[in-house]
Order: structure tokens, then C-alpha cells, then sequence
């Protein structure tokens, strides 16, 4: 079994050294260091201003890794994919919020009438948003 060390932040979320990362990971530490210098880990600091990287930090440096090793994207690369799939992220819960206002406002006043349906012997649903494919052209 792989020895990790473990601190605690404040959180109580598990962190870990450089070290036992670039353990768990088989790259060395200069590498790590690198991608930090590369902005594309960061990592926090302890008051020593030791790097403890979080499970989050784990995750971002599992996706960095897969589109090194496996998909031979370079530092370059990694970062266009990275704040691309930052993007799409804040997108996302950009459409979310604008469907979750939209619902509230089509359901706003007309609590009577959905109650009603709920208790009708045949259930009916309201109309959803359906979503739409743009056509290729």
C-alpha cells in the first residue's frame, strides 16, 4: 500500500504534500512544480508555504495527465482544453439558472391549477422546455 501524508486544512478536507502527489501519480515533484508555473495546477499553500493539494486539485491533475499520456497533448493544449472545459462549466450553469427563472416564472400564479392536476384521476404533466439540435448543414 502507497504511503500518503495527509494534513488538514480548515475545512477538514484531506490534502496532500508534493511529495506523496508525485508518489500516487508516478511523475516527479519538478513536474508538478512545472505545471503550477504553467498556471495550471494551484495548489495551496500552508503557513510554511508548503504546496497541499486538495482532492479538487487531485482531479484537475487526473484530467491533465490523461491528455498528456493518453491523448499526447501538449502544456499548450492542455490549457486551451482546460479553460475550454471552464467555459462550458460556466455556461452550463448559466442555462441552468436561465431555465430554473423560466420555470418559476410559468409556474407563478398558476399553483391552484397544478394542484388540481395533482389530484385528478388522470395524471396530465405540464409542458417541459424541449431541447432543440441545430440542423447540420
Amino acid at each position: 500500500m502507497k504511503k500518503e501524508r495527509k494534513a488538514q486544512t480548515k475545512g477538514a478536507e484531506p490534502v496532500y504534500h508534493i511529495s506523496s502527489v508525485a508518489e500516487m501519480y508516478g511523475i516527479h515533484p519538478q513536474t508538478l512544480r512545472l505545471y503550477e508555473r504553467e498556471g495550471l495546477l494551484k495548489p495551496s499553500r500552508s503557513e510554511g508555504n508548503t504546496r497541499l493539494y486538495s482532492a479538487d486539485d487531485l482531479k484537475r491533475l487526473e484530467i491533465i495527465l490523461n491528455l498528456i499520456r493518453d491523448l499526447g497533448v501538449n502544456l499548450a493544449g492542455v490549457e486551451v482544453v482546460l479553460n475550454m472545459r471552464a467555459k462550458i462549466e460556466r455556461i452550463e450553469g448559466e442555462v441552468t439558472e436561465f431555465l430554473d427563472y423560466v420555470q418559476r416564472e410559468f409556474f407563478q400564479g398558476k399553483e391552484e391549477e397544478f394542484e388540481a392536476r395533482k389530484r385528478a384521476l388522470v395524471s396530465v404533466r405540464p409542458g417541459g422546455v424541449v431541447r432543440v439540435k441545430a440542423r447540420e448543414e
